[in-house]
């Protein structure tokens, strides 16, 4: 008996699920907002090169892991490419990982990545905040951007200049 009332509730719930829940936005510019190539499949070398200048700019790095096929990391990117993105990309030193999806088994790629800076991928993206030595600044906030593509633009650009 519970298990009918459990997919009733589930029918029901799923039926009075907002509209904008399955509308696909837009990016300005940007052919498919779901799907980015800015993903580096080598990404240690930039991460070293972004720490580098860190050191340098006195900036933080902003470590975006994730993938060009995912659409939360996708979104993000395509994001902060746009103008209006502009005083973010001036506030760190980027470098998008392409790190797969390791939270689904045999998805995972660049496995070096999450364990230099000591993460378990439970989702994609995970952004990091690292200063110019590699410490993460915002452990607990980094895994929460999975959800990257259903946040509004405005909650995105508040978090990243905060």
């Amino acid at each position: 008996m519970t298990r009918p009332i459990a997919f009733a509730l589930t029918a029901m719930l799923l039926a009075l699920s907002p509209a904008t829940a399955s509308e696909t936005r837009t990016i300005p510019d940007v052919a498919d907002a779901y799907k980015s190539d800015a993903f580096d499949p080598n990404p240690m070398p930039a991460i070293d090169a972004a720490l580098a200048k860190a050191k340098q700019s006195g900036k933080p790095v902003l470590l975006v892991m994730g993938t060009g096929g995912c659409h939360d990391s996708a979104w993000l990117a395509n994001l902060i490419a746009t103008d209006r993105f502009a005083p973010v990309r001036a506030r760190y030193e980027i470098v998008y990982a392409d790190i797969g999806m390791p939270h689904i088994r045999g998805s995972g790629r660049n496995p070096e990545v999450a364990k230099r800076f000591g993460f378990r991928i439970k989702g994609t993206p995970t952004v990091a905040i690292l200063d110019a030595n590699g410490t993460v600044l915002n452990r607990k906030a980094a895994p929460k951007w999975r959800n990257a593509a259903s946040r509004s633009d405005d909650d995105i650009y508040n978090e990243l200049i905060g």
